[in-house]
């Protein structure tokens, strides 16, 4: 019988600058995440109050939303939580995929308190116009009758849309989602934490000042620019050992035994270094290769090859969605 992995929960804290944003800004979540049907009738109803049922996370690619959808899933416990995407609901049959969403809302309905979560909904509900096809047409109206149409008891029910061009939006969509969310980039104190968190345990020599100067170096940077950094960095130990002509032993913690301090391993040096040996990497036995540390000239040579995903016109356009239909989600 084969022993089944355990996963990672992702959970609030596991955000980066999460008590500055993100947590406040689920309206909704927590009522459903404890809330009946019954409770929300006694809880809401009765004093006119009543948990958000859209909520929209828009901003740059790369900085968490669908991330933050993990953790609306781990932390609503006594929620089901239905991850859908727009190939989901889409099929080649006519009637078909009206269906699917009818089916998916009844579904939800059937198992409140629930969160639906469809990523890149962009995809799904763009702005109508007289050249599309009647059948997008159709899983359009069906989406938004779902969402608030007569008849229909969304109570306890929540829709959370992700996207990163919120601007071709269909109007109808965009009302239905009452609480419209920018996910911004990164602050300099969240670029210093994801840095921390993509190192890792990995053996490195950097200190807090060298977190801190990549941190103000790396603006423009999303989370995911920051991740893909970091992978580079930890591959240029790699290639200084593949390139390296010559090597000198050192001491170091044995890779057999990390707890052993042994002081015949063997490590990358200048030719011009009085203890150098030259040999290259395919001479070096497996246990006696010493584990380069990542350092802070590591990480520099890769910043200067790895460019940030988003650029200005983007955020420009991000801000004016913000400003007029929006809002922060660092407020």
């Amino acid at each position: 019988m084969r022993k089944k992995k355990k996963r990672r929960r992702v959970v609030w804290l596991s955000i980066s600058s999460f008590e500055k944003k993100k947590k406040r800004e689920m309206p909704g979540e927590k009522e459903l995440q404890t809330a009946t049907p019954g409770d929300v009738e006694v809880r809401y109803r009765r004093r006119n109050r009543k948990p958000w049922q859209g909520i929209l996370l828009f901003g740059p690619p790369g900085t968490g939303k669908s991330y933050i959808a993990k953790a609306v899933a781990t932390e609503a416990g006594e929620s089901t939580f239905f991850s859908i995407s727009s190939s989901d609901l889409m099929s080649k049959w006519l009637g078909e995929s009206e269906k699917l969403v009818k089916n998916l809302f009844a579904l939800a309905r059937e198992h409140k308190p629930s969160i639906i979560f469809i990523d890149e909904i962009d995809s799904l509900c763009s702005a109508r116009s007289d050249n599309e096809s009647e059948s997008a047409r159709r899983i359009k109206t069906e989406f938004m009758v779902q969402m608030q149409g007569v008849g229909l008891n969304n109570d306890g029910i929540l829709v959370l849309g992700a996207t990163n061009i919120p601007w071709i939006l269909d109007a109808a969509i965009r009302r239905r989602f009452e609480k419209r969310i920018y996910i911004p980039l990164p602050d300099i104190h969240a670029r210093k934490e994801m840095f921390r968190i993509d190192v890792g345990k990995n053996y490195n020599t950097l200190t807090d000042q060298d977190f801190k100067v990549l941190a103000e170096r790396c603006e423009g940077y999303s989370g995911y620019d920051i991740s893909i950094l970091v992978k580079d960095a930890l591959m240029q130990p790699v290639r200084r050992v593949q390139s390296a002509t010559h090597f000198k032993h050192v001491s170091g913690p044995s890779p057999k035994d990390p707890n052993i301090i042994v002081n015949d391993l063997l490590s990358p040096c200048s030719p011009g270094d009085p203890h150098a040996i030259a040999m290259s990497w395919l001479d070096v036995p497996g246990d006696k290769l010493a584990n380069p540390p990542l350092s802070m000239q590591d990480i520099c040579r890769s910043l200067a090859q790895v460019k940030p995903t988003v650029n200005n016109t983007d955020l420009d356009r991000l801000e004016a969605f913000k400003n007029d239909f929006g809002q922060d989600g660092q407020e």
